[in-house]
C-alpha cells in the first residue's frame, strides 16, 4: 500500500516562511508549468515520474510537495503515488492545487519572476 499524507495551503506558506527544506512538484504537462507555478516549484508531469524522478528528485527522504491544477485534477494523486511507490517516504499532496493558491491572492512564478 502506498502512503503520503495531504498538506493544505497553510502549511505550505508557513513551509515556505520558515524556510523549511521541501520540494514542490508541479504534475502538470510543462506548458503549465510554463504558464505559472508554485514559488521554487520544478515540473515533473506524473508521466514522467517512473522515468525522471530518480534523477529530478535524488533525495528519496526529503519533503515532496505534489500539487496540479485542482481538487479535479487527478495528476497530483497519480504522482504522489508513484513516488511512494518508488520508495519516498516523504510525500504530501496539495489537492486543491494552484487553482486554490491562486484564489488565496498568493503569487506564482513564471520565468523566474513573481506574477
Amino acid at each position: 500500500m502506498t502512503t503520503f499524507r495531504r498538506i493544505h495551503r497553510d502549511d505550505i506558506q508557513a513551509h515556505l516562511k520558515a524556510g523549511t527544506a521541501l520540494k514542490l512538484v508541479e504534475a502538470l504537462p510543462e506548458k503549465y508549468y510554463r504558464d505559472g507555478h508554485l514559488p521554487g516549484a520544478i515540473a515533473l508531469d506524473h508521466d514522467e515520474i517512473p522515468t525522471a524522478a530518480e534523477t529530478r528528485l535524488p533525495d528519496k527522504k526529503a519533503f515532496i510537495v505534489v500539487y496540479c491544477a485542482s481538487a479535479a485534477c487527478q495528476n497530483s494523486r497519480m504522482a504522489a503515488t508513484a513516488l511512494a511507490n518508488l520508495g519516498y517516504s516523504n510525500v504530501a499532496e496539495y489537492v486543491e492545487g494552484k487553482q486554490d493558491w491562486v484564489a488565496a491572492g498568493l503569487p506564482l512564478e513564471r520565468d523566474g519572476e513573481t506574477v
